[in-house]
Protein backbone atom coordinates (compact mmCIF):
# COMPACT_ATOMS: atom_id res chain seq x y z
CA UNK A 1 0.00 0.00 0.00
CA UNK A 2 1.39 3.38 -0.82
CA UNK A 3 2.43 5.86 1.81
CA UNK A 4 -0.02 8.97 1.99
CA UNK A 5 1.44 12.63 3.30
CA UNK A 6 -1.07 15.39 3.67
CA UNK A 7 0.07 19.30 3.55
CA UNK A 8 -0.76 22.84 2.95
CA UNK A 9 0.23 25.00 0.18
CA UNK A 10 0.02 28.31 1.26
CA UNK A 11 0.13 31.90 -1.22
CA UNK A 12 -0.38 35.31 -1.29
CA UNK A 13 -1.00 37.53 -4.24
CA UNK A 14 1.51 40.36 -4.10
CA UNK A 15 1.62 42.57 -6.54
CA UNK A 16 0.24 41.08 -10.11
CA UNK A 17 2.08 37.97 -8.67
CA UNK A 18 1.43 34.54 -6.69
CA UNK A 19 4.04 33.43 -3.96
CA UNK A 20 3.81 29.97 -2.01
CA UNK A 21 5.16 29.48 1.10
CA UNK A 22 7.82 26.49 1.15
CA UNK A 23 9.82 24.91 3.67
CA UNK A 24 13.29 22.80 3.26
CA UNK A 25 13.69 19.51 4.79
CA UNK A 26 16.18 19.36 7.92
CA UNK A 27 19.08 16.85 8.57
CA UNK A 28 22.02 16.03 7.45
CA UNK A 29 20.93 14.26 4.08
CA UNK A 30 19.35 17.61 2.81
CA UNK A 31 21.87 20.21 4.01
CA UNK A 32 23.38 21.21 0.68
CA UNK A 33 20.56 20.36 -1.67
CA UNK A 34 17.99 23.34 -2.71
CA UNK A 35 16.62 23.44 -6.26
CA UNK A 36 14.35 20.25 -6.11
CA UNK A 37 14.48 19.80 -2.03
CA UNK A 38 11.88 22.43 -1.52
CA UNK A 39 8.40 21.16 -0.43
CA UNK A 40 4.91 22.14 0.62
CA UNK A 41 4.68 21.47 4.42
CA UNK A 42 3.22 18.04 4.76
CA UNK A 43 3.68 14.74 6.84
CA UNK A 44 2.43 11.12 7.11
CA UNK A 45 -0.48 10.61 8.17
CA UNK A 46 -2.09 7.31 9.41
CA UNK A 47 -4.53 4.87 7.64
CA UNK A 48 -7.66 6.28 9.97
CA UNK A 49 -6.68 9.88 10.29
CA UNK A 50 -8.69 12.29 8.46
CA UNK A 51 -6.16 13.96 5.68
CA UNK A 52 -7.52 17.41 6.62
CA UNK A 53 -6.50 17.38 9.88
CA UNK A 54 -3.13 15.98 9.44
CA UNK A 55 -2.18 18.65 6.99
CA UNK A 56 -3.42 21.15 9.36
CA UNK A 57 -1.30 19.80 12.38
CA UNK A 58 1.99 18.87 9.93
CA UNK A 59 1.50 22.44 8.91
CA UNK A 60 1.92 23.73 12.63
CA UNK A 61 4.43 20.93 13.38
CA UNK A 62 6.85 22.11 10.93
CA UNK A 63 6.64 26.03 10.76
CA UNK A 64 4.76 26.91 14.41
CA UNK A 65 1.69 28.37 12.64
CA UNK A 66 -1.52 27.43 12.93
CA UNK A 67 -3.51 28.66 9.86
CA UNK A 68 -7.52 29.71 9.85
CA UNK A 69 -9.22 30.23 6.88
CA UNK A 70 -10.70 28.54 3.93
CA UNK A 71 -8.97 25.47 2.65
CA UNK A 72 -9.48 24.42 -0.84
CA UNK A 73 -8.65 20.71 -1.77
CA UNK A 74 -6.30 20.22 -4.80
CA UNK A 75 -6.11 16.68 -6.47
CA UNK A 76 -3.50 14.41 -4.80
CA UNK A 77 -0.67 13.75 -6.39
CA UNK A 78 2.00 10.55 -7.22
CA UNK A 79 5.68 11.16 -6.23
CA UNK A 80 8.26 9.19 -8.02
CA UNK A 81 8.46 6.72 -5.09
CA UNK A 82 4.80 6.15 -4.98
CA UNK A 83 3.64 8.69 -2.22
CA UNK A 84 0.40 10.12 -2.42
CA UNK A 85 0.03 13.80 -1.50
CA UNK A 86 -3.04 15.09 -0.17
CA UNK A 87 -3.02 19.39 -0.43
CA UNK A 88 -5.45 21.99 0.35
CA UNK A 89 -4.34 25.87 -0.87
CA UNK A 90 -5.09 28.24 1.67
CA UNK A 91 -4.67 32.18 1.58
CA UNK A 92 -2.29 33.45 3.78
CA UNK A 93 0.91 35.15 5.44
CA UNK A 94 3.40 34.08 7.56
CA UNK A 95 6.91 35.14 8.61
CA UNK A 96 8.81 32.54 7.62
CA UNK A 97 11.95 34.35 9.87
CA UNK A 98 9.62 33.21 12.35
CA UNK A 99 9.23 30.02 11.83
CA UNK A 100 10.06 26.53 14.50
CA UNK A 101 9.68 23.24 13.83
CA UNK A 102 10.04 20.12 16.02
CA UNK A 103 13.11 17.66 15.69
CA UNK A 104 13.62 14.26 14.81
CA UNK A 105 16.15 12.12 16.02
CA UNK A 106 18.60 9.59 13.87
CA UNK A 107 22.10 8.19 14.48
CA UNK A 108 24.44 10.50 12.56
CA UNK A 109 27.60 9.84 11.40
CA UNK A 110 25.91 6.58 9.89
CA UNK A 111 27.28 3.71 12.09
CA UNK A 112 28.60 6.29 14.76
CA UNK A 113 26.03 4.78 17.64
CA UNK A 114 25.53 8.66 18.42
CA UNK A 115 22.18 9.95 18.58
CA UNK A 116 21.90 13.47 17.04
CA UNK A 117 18.29 15.54 16.61
CA UNK A 118 17.53 17.74 13.79
CA UNK A 119 14.85 19.93 12.98
CA UNK A 120 11.91 18.39 10.16
CA UNK A 121 12.54 21.76 8.25
CA UNK A 122 15.10 23.99 8.50
CA UNK A 123 13.78 26.73 6.92
CA UNK A 124 10.92 28.06 4.74
CA UNK A 125 10.37 30.87 2.24
CA UNK A 126 7.93 32.84 0.22
CA UNK A 127 8.82 31.90 -3.38
CA UNK A 128 7.31 33.54 -6.62
CA UNK A 129 5.51 30.60 -8.78
CA UNK A 130 8.71 30.47 -11.10
CA UNK A 131 11.29 30.47 -9.00
CA UNK A 132 9.01 28.06 -6.73
CA UNK A 133 8.64 25.48 -9.85
CA UNK A 134 12.86 25.05 -9.73
CA UNK A 135 12.70 24.89 -5.82
CA UNK A 136 10.12 22.40 -4.85
CA UNK A 137 10.34 18.68 -5.27
CA UNK A 138 9.37 17.47 -8.56
CA UNK A 139 6.61 15.14 -7.65
CA UNK A 140 4.91 18.12 -6.03
CA UNK A 141 4.89 20.72 -9.00
CA UNK A 142 1.45 19.90 -10.32
CA UNK A 143 0.38 21.45 -7.11
CA UNK A 144 1.72 24.71 -8.55
CA UNK A 145 0.11 24.32 -11.76
CA UNK A 146 -3.41 23.27 -10.13
CA UNK A 147 -3.19 26.36 -7.94
CA UNK A 148 -2.62 28.76 -10.48
CA UNK A 149 -5.75 27.60 -12.48
CA UNK A 150 -7.71 27.67 -9.56
CA UNK A 151 -6.48 31.27 -8.56
CA UNK A 152 -7.23 32.12 -12.37
CA UNK A 153 -10.76 31.18 -12.64
CA UNK A 154 -11.61 33.00 -9.06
Amino acid sequence: MAKKSAGLLMYREVADSVEVFLVHPGGPFWAKKDDGAWSIPKGELDEEEDALEAAKREFQEETGFEVNGGLEALEPVKQAGGKIIYAWAIEGDVDSSAMRSNNFSMEWPPGSKKIREFPEVDRGGWFALATARQKILTGQSPLLDELLRKLKKG
